[in-house]
Order: C-alpha cells, then structure tokens, then sequence
C-alpha cells in the first residue's frame, strides 16, 4: 500500500485547509486510514481515523473531519479554525483496526508528510 498526503501550506489563524491522501495497492481499500502530526521536537501524535464512526484527538474535535472516499481511494482531514498550535508535518497512515489506534506503532504503512503552517 502507498500513501500520499497533499493540501498543506500556509494559512492564518481561523482559516481553514484540506489534506488529501491517496492510497494505491491491491489491498488499499481494505485498510483503515488515519492521520497523524508531528510539530517541530514533539513525538508524532494522533489527530483522526474512521471506523464506522470518527475518532479525534481532543485538541482537533469539533474543528477537524475526517472522510474518505473508497472510489476515489482518497482518504481527506477538513481541517477548520486552524490555530499555530496546529503547525505541524501531517501524515497519513494505513493499518488495520486497533483499539490502540492513537499509538502510531499499530499502523502499518505511512506516506510522506504534508507541512501545515498556521501564522498567528
């Protein structure tokens, strides 16, 4: 399974941004997807996966979506009221189901970051 995340740049305070991964392989559509971030000398952190329903990390809920679309093996994270805290390199990951799901040892497969940069 390959992963590619895309949609970060710069943005302000209160503006909003859409990250995109698309996954390919056989088996891509049988993985749940999740995204990731990773701000400068922070350990990589959960921020949202779907199974079913939607999983956030409490720093992003209300603010953040999740969705994805099996069609277009496409997985996306709406991202709205980006605060600077939200600065971060963004990953998208494949794997299957944990209840452990936060711990990014239980993903399997990781594509290549996206850079968020919210200004103040």
């Amino acid at each position: 399974v390959q992963l590619q995340a895309s949609g970060g740049g710069l943005v302000q305070a209160g503006d909003s941004l859409r990250l995109s991964c698309a996954t390919s392989g056989r088996s891509a559509n049988a993985y749940i997807l999740g995204w990731f971030r990773q701000a400068p000398g922070k350990e990589r952190e959960f921020v949202a996966t779907m199974r079913g329903d939607g999983y956030y990390a409490d720093s992003v809920k209300g603010r953040f979506t999740f969705s994805r679309d099996r069609d277009k093996n496409t997985a996306y994270l709406q991202m709205n009221n980006l605060k600077p805290e939200d600065t971060a390199i963004y990953y998208c990951a494949a794997g299957v189901w944990s209840l452990h799901y936060s711990s990014p040892r239980q993903w399997r497969y990781w594509g290549q970051g996206t850079l968020v940069t919210v200004s103040s």
